[in-house]
């Protein structure tokens, strides 16, 4: 039997190791730093940002999603946001995936939430006809862009220093 739970502190190393499986079959293994440390602060700590769920066969963890909520302005309502759904190999074509997406949909119902959006690389057409055949579409209008690292660091430091010594701040192009 197929059941979903939130996860919980002790399973801080189960979700890692989910996340590293999954950064494995995404051939992303290389940009995961995490650690069950990191997880346990945001996902179960006082001041966590994100949630995960887990998908077990009986007893036996098989899949797991992360996701937290964001927020629409233009729909003056949160969104969910899916950040990870994984299923292991062996486990999958049960239902498993479909069951999670549900349990989210009514988790974002529950909560007013206007919509749920996740992101799934380009090249994964078996996901990609999954989430279709649920009735998703992607969202070809938009790119997404990302800030880390140093990137992030470095706009981080400029925005202090102008705070600092009395730079306009906000302004576009600046």
């Amino acid at each position: 039997m197929i059941s979903i739970r939130p996860a919980a502190p002790d399973d801080a190393a189960l979700v890692l190791g989910f996340i590293r499986e999954l950064a494995e079959y995404e051939r992303l293994a290389h940009a995961v730093s995490a650690t069950e440390e990191d997880l346990r602060c945001t996902l179960f700590g006082p001041e966590a940002c994100a949630h995960a769920l887990i998908a077990c066969l009986d007893e036996d963890p098989i899949g797991f999603a992360v996701y937290f909520f964001s927020y629409s302005t233009f729909v003056g309502r949160p969104g969910l946001y899916l950040e990870d759904l994984y299923v292991r190999p062996a486990a999958r074509g049960r239902g498993v995936g479909r069951r999670l997406l549900a349990h989210l949909a009514r988790i974002a119902v529950a909560r007013g939430c206007g919509r749920m959006e996740w992101a799934v690389l380009d090249w994964n057409e078996p996901a990609i006809r999954f989430y279709r055949s649920l009735g998703a579409s992607p969202n070809d209008d938009w790119t997404t862009y990302r800030l880390s690292s140093d990137a992030l660091r470095r706009l981080a430091a400029s925005g202090e220093r102008k705070d600092r010594s009395g730079g306009r701040g906000g302004r576009t192009g600046e």
